[in-house]
This record gives structure tokens, C-alpha cells and sequence, in this order.
């Protein structure tokens, strides 16, 4: 070998050292901005991320105004059986449940269908 390879192999050497020791330094950086990424993604992103929470909320929202509404129609009902109950019975109501029951009507009656012919 000449003294010239023997320069630039010591050269190679040197940089290579130098790139392992820079290196060192990188690593453990890049490895925590990466464990970081990864959590910041997931806070918005993940299963019980702000995405999710949001979500949720929106579907808990919906469902109330749903129960809020069959609330209101189990309480119309009440009302109406009530009106059915044997101690206090209500002439009109008997006689509008006994006409719907048994399709019947009088000459002189109007009705009107709150349903369309092919859900009655």
C-alpha cells in the first residue's frame, strides 16, 4: 500500500467514527419526536381520542332527543288508556276506539286518515 491509500482509508475511518458518534446523538432524539407523533396522533385520532369524544357526544345528543320524543309518546298513550279504564271511562273515546276497531262510521261523519292508505 501506498501512503496515500493508507491516508485516505484512515480518512474513511475517522468519518465513519465521526457518523457513529453524530448518530448516537440523533438516535435517542428521533426515537422520542417519533413516541411523541405518535401520541399527539392518537389523542385526536385513537378509539377515546377527541375524534371519538366528539362523536360520541353527537350520538348522545341524538339518542336523548329520541328518548326525550318517546317519553312524549308513552305519555300520550297513558293518557289515552287511561281515558279506556273502567272507573272513569270516557263515552267519546269509547265510542272513537269501537268505530276504529270495527270500521264503521256514520252517514254524516267526515273522516280524515292521519295515514296513507297502504299503512292502515
Amino acid at each position: 500500500m501506498t501512503g496515500g491509500s493508507i491516508k485516505r482509508s484512515r480518512s474513511h475511518l475517522g468519518l465513519l467514527a465521526e457518523l457513529r458518534r453524530r448518530a448516537r446523538n440523533v438516535v435517542g432524539p428521533a426515537i422520542g419526536l417519533c413516541a411523541i407523533a405518535y401520541f399527539a396522533y392518537h389523542v385526536f385520532h385513537g378509539d377515546r381520542g377527541l375524534v371519538a369524544w366528539r362523536s360520541l357526544e353527537q350520538r348522545i345528543a341524538v339518542a336523548s332527543q329520541e328518548a326525550e320524543a318517546l317519553r312524549q309518546e308513552r305519555q300520550q298513550l297513558e293518557h289515552r288508556v287511561g281515558l279506556l279504564h273502567p272507573d272513569r271511562l270516557d263515552p267519546d273515546m269509547l265510542d272513537e276506539s269501537a268505530r276504529r276497531m270495527l270500521n264503521y262510521g256514520l252517514a254524516d261523519d267526515i273522516v280524515i286518515f292521519d295515514t296513507p292508505p297502504n299503512q292502515r
